[in-house]
């Protein structure tokens, strides 16, 4: 990517109203701009690694505080268009028990198909719709596929606010939705950062099954449902499964508790409906 330019002959403020559009054309549900400064949450990533929350995932740590510092992943950032789009399916159906050995359950964002490449192909489309309308600039478009510190970004940019689960929330889609970025150079107008609407609710936290949820926002990986069915390569520790039960991928029960997951926007993708041969095991 090159070094930051000024576009003199581009009015910045249409062409963010325009990005708007056409990541709305594109299948996004909310598109927001935000700059590059994270310098608030590397001290915060640091006690979470220090701490040893990140469990096995030493990537985590080997990456350091490039993750918060888009401007050194992708030189000559000075923009993130933050993109998200629902994944909540229609029918996806309650755990009824956890104990039947004949039943496996999946989290509800792995019921359709694989989003990594539907998400990027959609930015990459919205990285060369830009290009088309101001010419050559530089873009990149990231899902889960670099150390990005993907939801404080999506916060700055307006997206929905930190849940105490560590998941970003917005009022119209809970949680139910995944998160994109395209890392640009161009100078465009950000957008005011999401305010928290948690308040005192701490449901999440206290449905926990494994106590994962340390804190505040603070998830100690190691405790994670989610964590010991995907990241974890090892045996799954003795003392956390009586607490999973017949999970196989994941586990949504701070989000099935959370208030604002209850009335949360069905997807418009068909290919994030649950599929067929998942009928019976979610």
């Amino acid at each position: 990517m090159s070094e930051p330019r000024s576009f003199p002959s581009i009015n910045v403020n249409q062409l963010a109203e325009n990005i708007r559009q056409w990541g709305r054309e594109l299948g996004f549900q909310h598109i927001g701009i935000t700059d590059v400064d994270l310098s608030q949450h590397e001290a915060l990533l640091q006690k979470w690694l220090d701490n040893g929350y990140h469990g096995e995932m030493d990537w985590m740590a080997r990456h350091g505080m490039m993750r918060a510092r888009p401007q050194e992943l992708v030189e000559g950032t000075v923009r993130v268009i933050s993109a998200r789009m629902n994944y909540l399916p229609p029918d996806a159906g309650f755990a009824q028990t956890l104990a039947d050995p004949s039943l496996a359950y999946i989290s509800r964002y792995a019921l359709g198909r694989d989003y990594h490449k539907l998400i990027r192909n959609r930015l990459k489309k919205l990285g060369e719709r830009i290009e088309a309308e101001v010419g050559k600039y530089g873009y990149r478009p990231f899902v889960d596929s670099a150390p990005v510190l993907e939801r404080p970004l999506a916060e700055k940019a307006g997206l929905g606010w930190t849940g105490k689960h560590s998941l970003l929330l917005s009022e119209d889609a809970g949680s139910w939705f995944f998160l994109g970025e395209l890392l640009i150079d161009l100078p465009l107008p950000v957008d005011p950062p999401a305010q928290d609407k948690c308040g005192k609710c701490v449901a999440c936290m206290t449905s926990c099954p494994t106590g994962a949820i340390v804190g505040e926002t603070v998830v100690d990986a190691r405790r994670c449902i989610s964590y010991l069915t995907i990241e974890l390569d090892g045996i799954i520790p003795e003392e956390f499964r009586e607490a999973m039960g017949n999970r196989i991928y994941g586990c949504d029960d701070c989000q099935l508790v959370c208030p604002y997951n209850r009335t949360a926007e069905l997807t418009q993708e068909t290919d994030f409906h649950r599929r067929e041969s998942l009928a019976q095991q979610h």
